[in-house]
């Protein structure tokens, strides 16, 4: 049961490529510009201040006799 490709499938087949070539370039430059927006809308916010004050840290005693010597 051999069938040939007719005319009306090719142009079918470069109309629906075209078509889905069309929204995957639309799709991407749209969700490239969202990206992009959000990327620069994160990087314009100032940075958050400290609530408090660092303590400093206690400085650490060595009463431990090491393991090796």
């Amino acid at each position: 049961m051999g069938t040939s490709l007719t005319p009306e499938f090719w142009e079918r087949f470069v109309l629906l490529l075209f078509a889905a070539m069309g929204v995957t370039i639309v799709l991407t430059a749209f969700f490239d510009a969202l990206a992009l927006r959000i990327a620069r809308r994160r990087a314009k916010t100032p940075p958050t201040p400290p609530t408090a004050q660092v303590r400093p840290r206690p400085a650490v005693k060595h009463d431990r006799t090491p393991v090796r010597h």
